[in-house]
């Protein structure tokens, strides 16, 4: 099993599939048994419902997504993906940044998902040199 691959798809799948609203590709690569967890002060979303149902709320909300993915760190079974978003909701511009942290299991899929963002209400792009792999803008 080549996580470091399976890290860099998911990357590619989010930088595509995050603008287009893709939410089954983008849940392919979760395990049955996997927890999701967007916000640290919130109960994680379980299962792959759980993940299903996180995307469809947040995507009901969203417009106008451009997001960008850093290449992936990967160590083991584990990865880490820093990213850039902007998006409208509510009518107000926004910009996170952040990382995601991912834990596969033995078939490659994914058990443990968390982020921790930052963001701002105004929509700005990545700053000079942010990943020096940084493919196109996606959205």
């Amino acid at each position: 099993m080549n996580i470091e691959s399976i890290a860099r798809r998911w990357a590619e799948t989010w930088s595509t599939g995050w603008p287009e609203k893709e939410i089954e590709a983008m849940v392919a690569f979760y395990a049955p048994n996997a927890t999701y967890l967007s916000v640290p002060f919130r109960e994680p979303d379980r299962g792959i419902e759980g993940v299903r149902g996180y995307l469809r709320r947040e995507f009901e909300v969203e417009s106008g997504i451009e997001c960008w993915f850093a290449t992936p760190i990967v160590d083991r079974d584990r990865a880490a993906i820093e990213w850039w978003a902007s998006w409208v909701e509510g009518g107000e511009d926004l910009t996170l940044a952040g990382s995601t942290f991912l834990t596969f299991n033995d078939e490659g899929l994914i058990t443990d998902h968390r982020d921790y963002w930052n963001q701002t209400n105004e929509r700005r792009p990545p700053y000079e040199g942010w990943d020096p792999d940084t493919r196109e803008r996606r959205g």
